[in-house]
């Protein structure tokens, strides 16, 4: 697998010229990597003073071409340090591995460049290509299907017989005790009663339980105006205890 030429213009293009090889630094590495060069007979210092002096003459270099020549510096410095020193075959990687690893991650790299420049390209919302002032929603059509039996026609019908029909109230007699007559049945009860006597004992006896609450509340009403008024006194021990009257002094 050989390495892919940095893509730098005809200015930014790293040339070196040191005893053994005279020409670019990627295909130096292209070349060392089959094997194809003797790097015994190249100098990484005069490699890594070119390199240095390849970037202080740059002005105007690009970050990722300087970023290129430098992993190719590397690679060659490493693929001369295995020549000379003994390498173990159980740890160490050979040179044909670390070659097609790097490879890939300048592969990768390049992939990832060309990814972010497409979308730094494309066209942006209010530069290149504008949104429409007044946007239109999307319009809904309904279709409605009916679906009904004899029982929901009927009962329809029905519902609306009924609201068409005249409303009738009407209200039954009911037989209540008045407020007077409440009166006057217990001042009449409290001059035979001296002790305290609870307010049921004023009811009427042998009425109907309807007739008997209606006495109850006018009973109770008409206690209260004569207390009032002084001439009845009232007791409860507790609340929604029984209520005793007796007459007042």
């Amino acid at each position: 697998m050989e390495f892919a030429a940095v893509d730098a213009a005809p200015g930014e293009a790293l040339r070196i010229e040191i005893d053994g090889w005279e020409g670019p630094l990627d295909l130096l590495l292209a070349l060392a990597r089959t094997q194809k060069v003797d790097l015994r007979e190249l100098s990484i210092l005069e490699l890594v003073e070119q390199y240095l002096a390849y970037l202080a003459d740059a002005r105007a270099l690009r970050l990722e071409i300087a970023a290129d020549y430098l992993v190719m510096a590397a690679w060659l410095a490493y693929l001369k340090s295995c020549l000379l020193l003994p390498r173990d075959e159980a740890v160490d990687p050979s040179p044909e591995e670390l070659a097609l690893r790097l490879q890939l991650r300048l592969q990768r790299l390049h992939a990832m460049r060309e990814a972010g420049a497409r979308l730094l390209g494309r066209d942006r919302v209010g530069r290149d290509v504008f949104v429409r002032g007044a946007p239109e929603g999307l319009r809904t059509v309904k279709a409605t299907a009916w679906s009904a039996d004899l029982y929901d026609l009927i009962a329809a019908y029905g519902q609306i017989a009924a609201r068409r029909q005249p409303a009738v109230h009407r209200v039954e007699r009911r037989q209540v005790m008045s407020l007077d007559a409440a009166l006057s049945r217990v001042m009449a009860m409290l001059g035979e009663r001296i002790d305290w006597t609870r307010i049921e004992a004023f009811l009427p006896v042998g009425e109907d339980a309807t007739y008997r609450r209606s006495a109850l509340a006018a009973s109770f009403v008409a206690a209260l105006e004569l207390a009032r008024q002084g001439r009845v006194v009232l007791r409860q021990d507790d609340a929604f205890a029984p209520l005793w009257l007796k007459a007042g002094a």
